[in-house]
């Protein structure tokens, strides 16, 4: 499983993506070039030492990051908001890559037509999008539990909750 940032313009989301990442064992892939420089103070700041930890992989172009993913053969899911499946309907595979547009513009038409699902996280009919963070970390989650992804498995000895 893979999250991958197309042209990121925010970096207080790519950090706070790096931290995702990093905190749940996944690789990161950032395709360039990004609307502010990857050595940003405020980066490192919403990142903080998770930044150090992270796989991370930049591609300096479209095509180089579709070439990369051709090689490891995983489905390219693309996050947003006019995805005519929600993510809860996807049944998710290990080789996955997540991929989220710029907080600003989304993806080009080249891209959106790369990918091989466009998912959506249902939402208030009144509301407009997710930070891009939020909806990547709840996808993200679901992915990682039906492909009992987590670190350590995920797996939890606990009982289940009651409710009282």
């Amino acid at each position: 499983m893979r999250l991958a940032l197309y042209q990121p313009d925010i970096p207080q989301n790519a950090g706070a993506l790096m931290r995702l990442a990093a905190c749940l064992e996944v690789a990161l892939d950032i395709i360039e070039p990004c609307g502010f420089p990857l050595s940003d103070k405020s980066l490192r700041r919403t990142g903080m030492d998770y930044v150090q930890r992270v796989d991370l992989t930049l591609y300096p172009t479209w095509d180089a990051f579709c070439g990369a993913t051709r090689m490891r053969r995983g489905r390219l899911i693309l996050l947003t908001t006019q995805g005519p499946d929600a993510y809860t309907d996807i049944h998710f595979g290990t080789r996955d890559v997540l991929l989220l547009g710029r907080e600003s513009a989304g993806v080009p038409q080249e891209v959106r037509q790369a990918a091989a699902l466009s998912v959506r996280v249902p939402l208030s009919p009144t509301a407009r999008s997710l930070n891009v963070a939020m909806a990547a970390g709840i996808v993200l989650g679901e992915a990682l539990r039906q492909t009992n992804g987590f670190p350590g498995g995920g797996a939890s000895s606990a009982a289940p909750a009651t409710s009282l």
